[in-house]
């Protein structure tokens, strides 16, 4: 187990971890870090916790996730991690060149060619089928009752959920997409996004939830469900069909990891961006620990030490390196060669390694698309833990809600390109690349934790910053998620520095070459959640202070 450091008790402006025996919750919404606590005391596991909290997220962060998403998924059990790839895939009836004579330049962010299989559900249902214990239909009902009774809007998603209903009426304005029209009768009945304490609810996500439940969430790939999505697809311009639905299934993959001084670092291997998280942490695993501990000296408790620029310049140079392999090489491995052993062969990262200086570089820039997206992680007190995430993209995905079922429709197909050759060329049947990633932690084979920081291009950044803080100084999960972060915006070249990390930080960066900027966005910088299992079995559990939401256990 790591030599987690507690941070003190009653000091100012700062949360604290909270401590459970028998199970606990982080996720980003107090309300479904609620509902899989309940599940965990009503003798459900880790797994029926995590699935009921994900369905829960689905109805109360609605403008980052919701039934029409995809997921991923780490799960330690019997002494070792499982990982789910639940990514959706375009449809059989659509190609690159298809869009391109179309007129399309590059993949759209909205409407119906954004769109790809929903695996969310069927993550869902795979996960319940090999590790869950409890009912599948009581786990999804607790987020039916909160869609039916409504619930009062938080902070955090208000403000995203007014920023989402105003592009959706700019896209109205500008151009009518039929597609689309049923998107603001569902999210904005009142003609606006409900206000912070406002109650919404949706009869149909309820009904919706309910039957999935019933199914084992295969309403949504055979049943009633699909029929809905598939005849407003043929009425709407869009080519998903039957087919493409019924033939989506999740798989099982082996997760990939590599060493971290006495730990290792495990990811969902391509078609997602965990492997550059595992590429940036490699090659700062050659420095010394004093070149590289991000706040004070390595090995100390360290909790209101401020940055050390010189050590944040190596991890900002180590991920541009690691995002640029990631950026050409990944993609869906069905369709493309990865070279995912060759990304992570020591040959190849001693190449990297040598090759940052002291000087900030500028590599190929890579596209920065933002994410919303929701993550979670669940710990019970018979070893099982989960790292688990889900998300629409960008928004609400698509702008496209399936009348009558409250599913909106993700839009990772804009996470595809048209580029002739390129590995992630839309092709017919494929994955797009995927920026969301589930991370977990051990420590000489035994399992630390579940951890993740979710929100594009900043997801492998974060994990990255997270096992820096969590190894070279023994942060709490509490505390690493509280520390000011840094973000490299890969299309302009710039960092953006949490503000709070103060203004010689930023200096310092600028003189190495970083064009740094301090900025008060905390939308820019991610939201993590994290739970480590402490040698005696006592949970620690943190959740993101830029959220909403606290952790729960007990």
């Amino acid at each position: 187990m790591p030599a987690v450091h507690l941070s003190p008790l009653g000091v100012a402006g700062r949360r604290q971890p909270v401590f459970a025996r028998r199970g606990a919750v982080a996720t980003s919404q107090p309300l479904a870090a609620q509902v899989g606590l309940s599940v965990l005391q009503a003798g459900g596991n880790a797994v029926d916790a995590a699935i009921a909290t994900a369905a829960a997220l689905t109805v109360v962060e609605p403008c980052s996730n919701g039934l029409g998403s995809d997921a991923f998924a780490l799960v330690w059990h019997d002494g070792r991690p499982h990982g789910l790839n639940g990514s959706g895939r375009s449809t059989r009836r659509r190609t690159a060149r298809d869009l391109v004579d179309a007129g399309r330049t590059a993949m759209p962010q909205h409407g119906w060619d954004a769109v790809t299989v929903p695996g969310a559900v069927r993550a869902w249902a795979d996960l319940h089928a090999r590790f869950g214990r409890l009912d599948f239909a009581a786990l999804l009902e607790p987020a039916a009752v909160l869609a039916e009774e409504g619930f009062a809007v938080s902070g955090v998603v208000a403000a995203a959920w007014e920023r989402a209903v105003a592009l959706a009426e700019a896209r109205r304005g500008a151009h009518h997409d039929p597609a689309e029209d049923a998107f603001l009768p569902h999210f904005a009945p009142l003609g606006r996004a409900p206000a912070i304490g406002e109650v919404w609810r949706s009869a149909t996500t309820a009904a919706t939830l309910r039957a999935l439940g019933a199914s084992r969430g295969e309403d949504l790939y055979t049943g009633a469900a699909a029929d809905r999505l598939v005849a407003f697809a043929a009425a709407t311009g869009g080519f998903l069909d039957a087919d493409d639905l019924a033939a989506h299934r999740s798989e099982w993959v082996d997760p990939i990891g590599v060493s971290y001084r006495d730990h290792e670092v495990w990811e969902i291997p391509p078609n997602g961006q965990g492997i550059a998280a595992l590429i940036a942490l490699r090659i700062l695993d050659g420095h010394d620990p004093a070149d590289v501990a991000p706040f004070g000296a390595p090995g100390v408790a360290a909790a209101d030490a401020p940055p050390r620029p010189a050590s944040w310049h190596r991890a900002i140079e180590a991920v541009k390196a690691a995002l640029v392999d990631t950026h050409a090489f990944v993609a869906d491995p069905a369709h493309a060669d990865v070279p995912t052993a060759a990304l992570l062969a020591d040959a190849h990262i001693g190449r990297r390694r040598a090759a940052l200086g002291e000087r900030a570089h500028r590599p190929v820039a890579v596209d920065p698309r933002s994410s919303d997206t929701v993550y979670l992680c669940t710990a019970d007190d018979e070893g099982n833990q989960v790292s688990f995430i889900q998300s629409n993209f960008a928004g609400f995905g698509a702008g496209i809600v399936v009348p009558g079922t409250g599913i909106s429709l993700q839009n990772r197909g804009w996470g595809f390109s048209l580029e002739p050759g390129h590995p992630n060329e839309l092709a017919p049947g494929k994955r797009p690349f995927h920026t969301i990633i589930p991370g977990f932690l051990t420590r000489g084979g035994e399992p630390v934790g579940p951890f993740g920081v979710m929100g594009g291009h900043m997801q492998a950044q974060g994990h990255v910053q997270v096992v820096l803080d969590a190894v070279e100084h023994g942060d709490d999960p509490q505390t690493a998620l509280g520390r000011p972060r840094w973000f490299w915006d890969a299309e302009t070249g710039r960092v953006d520095v949490e503000s709070t990390a103060g203004t010689p930080v930023v200096a310092a960066l600028a003189a190495r070459g970083h064009d740094a900027l301090a900025t008060d966005r905390a939308t820019t910088f991610g939201r993590g959640q994290a739970i480590w299992r402490l040698e005696n079995g006592t949970l620690v559990a943190g959740s993101e202070p830029r959220a909403d939401a606290y952790p729960l256990g007990w």
